[in-house]
């Protein structure tokens, strides 16, 4: 009589150590997929709040520079400056037109205005009179963070860059020589040295 013999069938234990490495790899590799587009997806978050945040500053300079009016104003020591005035460290003051009133308070409806950075941020400051006394001080509100520069250039119509305004011994009348526009380039933080140009009203 002949011996039946069975085979039992089954995984043997290289057999289930091998698919679990084989799980294991995918497990990781899939975490890191995972991880990566997580991360990419808040950088892209990140960078789309820096574009919102730097488009909103520059919409507010704008508004400024494009209501530039001839109005010039004395300092907390009585003494004359110009409607528009460049410093030697970049910064920039001037007169704007434009400052609304709903409330119809007693004051003027142009307004001193500048720009500066600080601790790298970008401030605007604002003076609540434009003739000012000895203990006026502007108020100041930050605009933008992680800014590494900024620099401000008067734009004649000869097309020349002046780092300071006004020109000393420049007649504003002649076409070449008077200011036609506001130059600003400003360094922040991830895109470089960003430049804007805006056309301004004759002051």
């Amino acid at each position: 009589m002949k011996r039946i013999t069975t085979r039992q069938t089954g995984f043997t234990l290289i057999e289930i150590l091998v698919a679990f490495l084989v799980f294991a790899i995918i497990g990781v590799v899939s975490a890191q997929l995972l991880s990566n587009t997580i991360n990419a997806q808040d950088d892209l978050s990140d960078r789309g709040d820096r574009l919102g945040d730097i488009h909103r500053a520059m919409q507010i300079i704008q508004r400024d520079v494009m209501q530039l009016a001839d109005r010039p104003i004395r300092d907390n020591y009585g003494d004359p400056l110009q409607a528009l005035v460049i410093g030697s460290d970049g910064a920039i003051e001037f007169t704007r037109g434009g400052w609304r009133n709903p409330l119809q308070l007693p004051r003027a409806e142009v307004q001193r205005v500048g720009y500066l950075v600080q601790d790298n941020k970008l401030l605007r400051g604002y003076w609540p009179v434009l003739d000012r006394a000895q203990d006026t001080e502007p108020a100041y509100q930050t605009l933008l963070e992680d800014v590494e520069q900024v620099e401000f250039y008067a734009l004649d119509g000869s097309g020349n860059e002046h780092t300071f305004w006004p020109q000393a011994g420049v007649s504003n009348q002649d076409p070449a020589t008077a200011l036609v526009g506001i130059i600003m380039r400003i360094e922040l933080a991830p895109y470089g040295v960003v430049e804007r140009i805006w056309e301004v009203p004759s002051v």
